[in-house]
């Protein structure tokens, strides 16, 4: 009977196997099924690819293994060799992270990352070669660092605010740069996803008052006065009323809007409302408020003839008596 080398049983969740003999004899039958492929693997290194199908293991279709094993082994079967079987359907797995934005604040965040291997040559070599990653439960824990690490470099470049209000643009430079990684590792990323979001406690009320609109410093005067109440009533000796006493002075000292002192009002002429001085018309009646002034009548002086206001007793400018 001729070994045959299978992968049985696959899960749907399996990523790779590793076939558990390594002593390969002349004329093995390699079974790969459809969405498979088998890659051998010789001291870390992945040599020839077999797509799927039933292939007779010969130095035909083992070109470059057989070169290998020829120098190093002197052309004696059986040869020895790792057979590790790659699933190339698509996969989804979880991942999450911690990082912190600009302002230091503890960002978590976690969703989903759906993945297909394109190349499995370059998979082993990178992956299952260079990591040791022999299983889909170590194959797995790479990929979810792998991004992690990815998602943490780019929410690091953002701040609370935009963290939490753009969080579709970060997940879009994500992708593209999560994938443009992956590819040399011969994987495509399909679709990548934010699912949460979350920071802690403290910024979480921060980010609160910034999205009520609250100016920066109204924000950090809250934050002062919450943090003089929790001091105060932890400390020795401290009651209840001296932190609920304390605290509004804070906010009131700060936070008070300015009294801007009162225009003055004038009577309108027509109806007797209130109306600010100043104004050229009645908000109640629309009537005008402003009157011009009528022209004085004068009388011209006697000696200098310069005109004076009727009534007048002596020239302002002569000092004639007027008649």
């Amino acid at each position: 009977m001729p070994q045959v080398i299978e992968w049985r049983a696959a899960g749907p969740d399996d990523i790779v196997w590793r076939y558990p003999v390594e002593e390969i004899t002349n004329a093995a039958q390699l079974v790969v099924h459809e969405y498979e492929t088998a890659v051998f693997l010789k001291d870390g290194k992945a040599y020839d690819v077999f797509p799927a199908g039933r292939h007779t293991l010969t130095t035909l279709n083992l070109p470059l293994i057989t070169s290998a094993y020829r120098i190093f082994f002197g052309g004696k079967t059986p040869f020895t060799a790792t057979v590790i079987y790659v699933s190339t359907k698509q996969f989804a797995g979880k991942w999450g992270a911690k990082a912190q934005t600009t302002e230091l604040a503890p960002l978590m965040v976690h969703g989903t990352a759906w993945f297909r291997i394109t190349d499995a040559n370059l998979f082993v070599n990178e992956v299952v070669g260079g990591q040791g990653a022999y299983n889909t439960g170590q194959v797995d824990d790479f990929i979810r660092g792998f991004i992690n690490e990815r998602v943490i470099d780019e929410m690091s470049k953002y701040d609370l605010q935009t963290a939490f209000t753009q969080l579709d643009k970060a997940s879009v430079t994500v992708k593209v740069n999560i994938n443009d990684a992956l590819k040399r590792l011969g994987t495509d990323l399909v679709d990548f996803k934010f699912e949460g979001i979350d920071t802690s406690d403290q910024f979480r009320d921060r980010l609160f008052w910034i999205k009520q609109k609250a100016a920066t410093s109204d924000v950090l005067r809250m934050e002062t006065a919450k943090d003089i109440g929790s001091s105060i009533g932890s400390s020795p000796g401290a009651g209840f009323g001296a932190g609920m006493v304390l605290i509004p002075q804070v906010m009131n000292a700060q936070m008070q809007p300015s009294v801007q002192p009162q225009a003055a009002l004038v009577a309108c002429p027509k109806c007797g409302n209130g109306v600010q001085q100043g104004a050229r018309f009645c908000p109640n009646c629309g009537a005008t408020m402003f009157v011009a002034p009528t022209a004085q009548a004068t009388t011209p002086c006697p000696n200098c003839g310069k005109p004076v206001a009727a009534g007048t007793k002596f020239c302002p400018e002569c000092g004639q008596k007027m008649q």
